[in-house]
């Protein structure tokens, strides 16, 4: 039977008058990738520095392997890998000088700490380079540093906070490869991420504004939100100017921008072949099912919303 990593209870930080998180509460499955989505400011980063024992919760509880975030916190630090959103290393020490500080502090004796650190080199792919300055490295090399540091004493918890930030493509693709691996040997990752591409890599997402959960669950289960509104897209060679044509229509709920095209989110009850056949020539379009930015939007207007939808 699978345990949970992770068990918050309306988690809560205020900064004076400010509610930076407000009565968070989720579970972390073992071996979950679990995905904090939002724009900046939601509460993502203050929720994980809590997390990790960085920061004291004003409210509620926080377990983290079996430990009691607010009672014991260096014994989660024990328990976790941590990587924060900017490069966390030392830049003038050279990769094997910054992982042989790294297993000094997390206590990895002699034996133990060669060993890992032939797994972190081999891992991030910086064999023959062992004597680079971290800070000569290109970003995604870093990140892939970072990361390996961050799991020299083989945590069973691994928090990421933003760690593609700046990373080009590819890179924050080769990222994700490392993190899929982990996961499939049993690691429990918690990332908080800005882009859409990554945070399909996530078995379940929660979604944060405003310091609250606005939604949760798969992809899958987060997509319901438009179970009974359709998604029409809608080729054009203006999209702007149709989407503000579009707004307009009796059977349309909102309209946004995808690329050249624009998804039309059709009112409850609405006929899809009517709205398709009644658009006129020049124009096509055909249903398509949400995206998961369409379900970010959704769910992020909801709960802007003074009075949520029925």
């Amino acid at each position: 039977m699978t345990m949970n990593a992770i068990e918050v209870r309306d988690l809560t930080r205020r900064f004076g008058g400010f509610v930076a998180v407000d009565r968070v509460t989720f579970e972390v499955r073992e071996g979950e990738i679990f995905g904090f989505l939002g724009s900046n400011g939601a509460g993502k980063s203050t929720t994980i520095r809590m997390l990790c024992g960085l920061l004291k919760p004003t409210s509620g509880t926080a377990r983290v392997g079996g430990v009691d975030v607010g009672r014991d916190p260096e014994a989660v630090k024990q328990r976790i890998g941590y990587m924060s959103q900017k490069f966390s290393l030392y830049e003038a020490l050279t990769i094997d000088q910054n992982i042989e500080f790294f297993s000094g502090l997390y206590g990895l004796d002699r034996r133990t700490g060669r060993d890992r650190r032939a797994f972190v080199l081999k891992m991030a792919g910086l064999e023959g380079r062992e004597h680079t300055l971290a800070g000569d490295l290109p970003g995604g090399w870093r990140q892939r540093l970072a990361l390996g540091c961050a799991i020299l004493h083989q945590p069973p918890v691994l928090f990421l906070d933003e760690p593609t930030g700046g990373v080009d493509p590819l890179s924050r693709r080769e990222f994700w490869t490392l993190i899929e691996a982990m996961a499939a040997s049993g690691v429990t990752v918690l990332v908080t991420t800005h882009y859409l591409d990554e945070a399909e890599h996530c078995h379940r997402l929660a979604i944060l504004h405003a310091g609250r959960l606005a939604a949760i669950g798969s992809i899958t289960e987060l997509r319901e939100v438009f179970a009974d509104r359709p998604i029409v897209e809608v080729q054009s060679t203006d999209p702007v100017a149709l989407m503000n044509a579009l707004a307009d229509h009796p059977d349309v709920e909102k309209t946004s921008v995808f690329g050249t095209a624009v998804h039309a989110v059709l009112k409850r009850e609405t006929d899809v072949r009517r709205f398709i056949a009644g658009l006129g020539d020049g124009l096509t379009a055909s249903p398509v099912a949400p995206s998961l930015e369409d379900v970010f939007l959704d769910v992020v207007e909801q709960a802007q919303s003074p009075e949520p939808k029925a």
